[in-house]
């Protein structure tokens, strides 16, 4: 205990330091926060920290804290939430932080943290993750099926609904003979496509390319194609080609492709025209009685 000063030195530097001890930045905050009629949970409501983080800032206890940014970062939400002068209060706070020998130690103050009534609520973040995923798996599922061949079950479905039928008063013309030959596929453009026998194996399936040629085995088993794009695909049977195999960009399945098939096909022409080959009918001349 030091010894008392003459002349009542001793009651003065009580007064000032009590003086001072009110000045401090906690009891700046808690006068403010008590001027308001404010509790500490409704201090803690309104800026987000906990209790006990605001109660340390009050009763200076910064050592209890995180760290220097944390004890400067909750001052100022503190002062901002009471009105105090936030510039202050956190020059205080620094004051105080230096010259404590719990902060002897270089500390570096590398940065602040965020006011926690400026940070966006959980549920914001959520949602947005929510609404990301369900764009990824909608894109995913879009891929799938620009890129997927049409299975037989849906090509059968739309060969029903969309099978071509030939117009009316169309002229079926019989095919002019041909020697047989090698059945031979050639792509006009990128198109896939999917060769099969009568039981069902596959011959041969693939996206070919523009100018890409495939010839049918002599031996095949009633050979048949798939495909949605039918105008892309050339067919010659021993160097003659024959008509397309279905409308264009319409999705064909089980059409015979042997030679003997192919040259059987009836050629269907346009109403008012004649098949390849016909004359047109010479009218008699009028008999006058």
């Amino acid at each position: 205990m030091r010894p008392p000063r003459e002349g009542g030195t001793e009651l003065m530097d009580e007064i000032e330091q009590g003086s001072l001890d009110m000045d401090r930045p906690g009891d700046l905050l808690r006068q403010a926060r008590e001027a308001q009629g404010l509790s500490l949970q409704d201090v803690a409501t309104r800026t987000r920290i906990p209790v006990r983080q605001l109660s340390l800032v009050e009763s200076h206890d910064y050592a209890a804290l995180p760290g220097i940014p944390y004890a400067v970062g909750f001052s100022r939400a503190y002062a901002r939430a009471v009105g105090a002068d936030e510039t202050v209060v956190a020059a205080g706070v620094r004051r105080e932080l230096s010259s404590s020998d719990a902060t002897a130690a270089p500390r570096y103050e590398m940065f602040e943290p965020a006011d926690p009534a400026r940070v966006p609520p959980r549920y914001l973040a959520w949602t947005a993750a929510i609404i990301a995923l369900l764009l990824a798996v909608g894109y995913g599922l879009w891929r799938s099926q620009m890129f997927t061949p049409p299975s037989d079950e849906q090509v059968a479905a739309q060969m029903a609904r969309e099978t071509p039928k030939p117009a009316a008063g169309a002229v079926a013309a019989r095919p002019a003979p041909a020697t047989q030959g090698p059945v031979v596929l050639t792509a006009t453009d990128q198109v896939w496509l999917r060769i099969y026998d009568g039981t069902g194996e596959r011959l041969f399936e693939k996206q070919m390319e523009k100018g890409e040629t495939f010839t049918v085995p002599d031996n095949a088993n009633n050979p048949m194609i798939l495909t949605g794009r039918p105008n892309a695909v050339a067919v010659t049977v021993g160097g003659r080609a024959v008509p397309p195999l279905g409308a264009p960009e319409r999705t064909i399945s089980d059409v015979p492709i042997s030679a003997a098939a192919l040259l059987a096909r009836p050629a269907v022409t346009a109403p008012g025209t004649a098949a390849p080959g016909a004359t047109a009918p010479t009218l008699a001349a009028p008999v006058r009685p």
